[in-house]
């Protein structure tokens, strides 16, 4: 799996695990800040989150416009410096007045700017390392592995994101809405290891930055398509575009209506063996045990590397069940905790897809990437099927507000959203390491920032639809909701298949 990657990637790949580590603490507990520390409705806290996501991925435009005049490499450093300052603005408690709010915004137009400055020529750079022929067939896996780093960085977010709350609290004596600042200051540090990082190993990836040539001169882009070329490409990215704006607004529900629903309808403690899985070491040690069999299973493995699998598997197994004997009463179930699923799928799940991928790319049966996003718009509109027939007979936000603590709550199972996640991953894993793939691989080489940031602005377009879930949480039924999502995904799908021809087309 990770053999014959150009060694860039491993670096970017880090680099850009401990920026996301740092954005995911702060998204685990924002939507219920913004309710808890300044009194929101959760229309008006999805409005403000929804707007917040929106400039996080639009601002990627202008850092790729930016970047195809100076240099890539000069933008992620110049987004990581921008970033810094944005975080370490929203970790001052300002309180909950007129200048807290203000501050809020400012905090958040330089986290989006910067941001945009970052993440999308990160990821162009990691595109380029596959422009040498000797990488080139590895470009859909490379992907896969950056995509997983990124999510190693989200698993751990989450408990972060409690665990430093609750020690504000506990020991420092923060009340709680002063105590969310701890968990927002966790980015500065993050920010600090991922510069580190990127300088650190620098001279893997350097030919990729960009820029300015040795004497001053601008980089030559070599761009060989006939304008009938490009203009197709061009339909075919924004068809993709198009509709990966209803993916993301259905899937960035995980920050705010599933939040809310793990915070209001779900139980709110787990005993015995269902406790495990809220304990992020425990996920860590199935991800090693996933990983171990799939080393010792790999017939390039040597026998050496075998026995180090066998090892890991049997310390992995022995952890876990070494935590199942502390067990010892029940668990309280924070609501942010239900963020850390995704992320562990991601990074589970990631070997499992390569290695399918990789077997029908043998026998040529191998999905395109349009085809993959349009498998990946039916998959998640079958997790918000699960959603809304987990909903049936549960009361509507408003009555269950009305009720909260007594016994006409209606409380469900937290394996609810842990499956609904499940499924959620299987759709995402289909739908945007193949996304950003099919951008770097399909994109005109002199438009290739731009189009990496049109990648951006659609997802940006779907975050701020991410409000839509806000706006609907109050007096309908929560299956009402869930069906919205539903249908947008299933759509988004017909379209999908119905442009397939001119989609796979683009890539020949």
């Amino acid at each position: 799996m990770f053999k014959g990657q150009p060694k860039g990637l491993f670096a970017l790949a880090l680099a850009n695990t401990g920026e996301r580590f740092g954005y995911y603490t702060m998204i685990a507990v924002f939507a219920l800040f913004l309710r808890a520390n300044f009194g929101l409705d959760p229309g008006t806290a999805g409005l403000i989150y929804s707007s917040f996501l929106m400039l996080v991925y639009f601002f990627p435009l202008v850092g790729g416009i930016l970047a195809d005049k100076f240099g890539f490499g000069k933008m992620v450093t110049t987004g990581i410096l921008v970033m810094f300052f944005g975080y370490l603005l929203l970790s001052i408690p300002l309180g909950s007045g007129t200048v807290a709010l203000v501050g809020m915004m400012t905090a958040l137009v330089l986290i989006g700017f910067g941001t945009g400055l970052f993440k999308g020529n990160l990821q162009v750079m990691v595109g380029d390392l596959y422009n040498d022929p000797q990488y080139a067939s590895k470009r859909d896996s490379g992907f896969s592995l950056f995509y997983m780093a990124i999510n190693i960085g989200a698993l751990f977010a989450p408990t972060a994101a409690i665990k430093i709350k609750e020690w504000a609290e506990l020991s420092l004596g923060f009340d709680g809405n002063a105590a969310y600042h701890f968990s927002f200051a966790v980015a500065c540090v993050s920010l600090i290891v991922s510069i580190a990082i990127y300088y650190g190993f620098r001279s893997w990836f350097k030919h990729v930055e960009g820029g300015k040539k040795e004497g001053g001169k601008k980089a030559e882009v070599v761009d060989t398509l006939t304008p009938e070329q490009t203009k197709k490409r061009m339909v075919a990215l924004f068809l993709v575009f198009a509709v990966v704006i209803f993916f993301w607004m259905s899937f960035h529900q995980n920050g705010l209506t599933l939040t809310y629903f793990a915070n209001e309808f779900t139980e709110r403690s787990a005993s015995g063996i269902a406790s495990m899985p809220f304990n992020v070491w425990n996920l860590v040690a199935v991800i090693a045990i996933v990983y171990a069999l799939f080393s010792i299973f790999d017939r390039e493995t040597s026998k050496k590397g075998k026995w180090i699998g066998v090892g890991v598997v049997v310390l992995a197994v022995a952890f876990l069940v070494w935590q199942y004997t502390r067990l010892n009463g029940s668990i309280e179930i924070s609501a942010p905790i239900f963020q850390h699923f995704n992320p562990f799928y991601v990074v589970a799940l990631t070997p499992v897809s390569m290695a399918i991928f990789g077997a029908l790319a043998k026998k040529g049966k191998e999905p395109s990437a349009p085809r993959k996003i349009g498998y990946g718009m039916l998959v998640a509109a079958i997790a918000f099927g699960l959603m809304a027939f987990a909903s049936i007979g549960l009361n509507t936000p408003v009555e269950q507000a009305a009720v909260r603590g007594t016994d006409a709550e209606t409380l469900v199972s937290p394996y609810w959203l842990i499956s609904v996640y499940l499924v959620l991953t299987f759709g995402e894993l289909l739908l945007s390491p193949m996304g950003i793939s099919f951008v770097s691989k399909v994109a005109p080489p002199k438009y290739k920032g731009m189009m990496m940031g049109m990648w951006f602005v659609a997802t940006a377009l779907g975050n701020f639809l991410v409000q839509v879930g806000g706006h609907l949480w109050g007096n309908l039924p929560l299956w009402v909701v869930w069906a919205v999502f539903l249908g947008v995904c299933v759509i988004s799908a017909i379209f999908m298949f119905a442009m397939m021809k001119k989609l796979e087309a683009a890539t020949e």
